[in-house]
């Protein structure tokens, strides 16, 4: 099992440094071995796979076996961001698929420290995600457990949509909140994210940033990643 190394290069700020992952959905789904390979030779940390119901979001993507199969396409960290209503029925599917983290939605029917628990156990990092309409005061109890706190940067279910910048406020709060707590966190985000908007992001407090049509789109991927960081 592969698991993404707790140690971080931080910034002088003793932020955590910045890491790219890239989203799949947005990619050519029909060559989607290709486009694995092709993350991690531009020098991006993450495959960012999403995980979709059509009972927490309205879109159905893939499941776990289609990322087990993407594994020997990539040196890239496995970045499972479950949007489903049950996250409990997949971390030990998704954790036999190779995921090194594990994100989950605090507004999915679990019970998130339980959960959280459930995922280290497998040796898998931890992420609790938020909606855009969920305040941030919903995952602060859930910094000093989890690796990672995912803010959504749109209403999720959909790749391609606009930014909301009013997430940057929400950034703000829970970094403050694990800086209170002396807690070296990845505060990731997703949606919406290019070079402009990677601006608002990092100076709010995130670390890790999720993009998809911005880097596939892209004439040089590692071009656009590096103008992110």
């Amino acid at each position: 099992m592969r698991y993404l190394r707790k140690e971080r290069n931080g910034s002088p700020e003793n932020m955590p440094s910045v890491k790219i992952s890239a989203s799949v959905l947005n990619s050519n789904l029909a060559e989607l071995g290709k486009e694995a390979a092709k993350i991690a030779e531009n020098g991006v940390e993450y495959v960012h796979y999403d995980v979709m119901d059509g009972e927490f979001v309205e879109n159905i993507t893939y499941g776990s076996s289609i990322q087990k199969s993407l594994l020997p396409y990539t040196t890239a960290k496995m970045d499972t961001h479950l949007m489903v209503m049950h996250p409990q029925r997949q971390i030990k599917l998704f954790a036999d698929a190779g995921s090194d983290i594990i994100t989950f939605h605090v507004e999915s029917d679990c019970n998130p420290h339980e959960l959280i628990d459930e995922i280290h156990a497998l040796n898998v990092k931890a992420g609790v995600a938020v909606k855009p309409n969920t305040p941030a005061e919903a995952v602060l109890p859930y910094i000093e457990k989890a690796d990672m706190i995912l803010v959504m940067t749109v209403e999720p279910g959909y790749g391609g949509q606009g930014f909301i910048p009013e997430m940057t406020d929400k950034i703000r709060l829970i970094r403050a909140e694990a800086d209170r707590l002396g807690k070296d966190i990845d505060i990731q985000v997703d949606g919406g994210i290019n070079t402009e908007t990677a601006k608002l992001v990092k100076e709010a407090g995130a670390n890790v940033l999720v993009a998809g049509p911005f880097l596939f789109k892209a004439e040089n991927m590692k071009a656009a990643a590096d103008s992110m960081r």
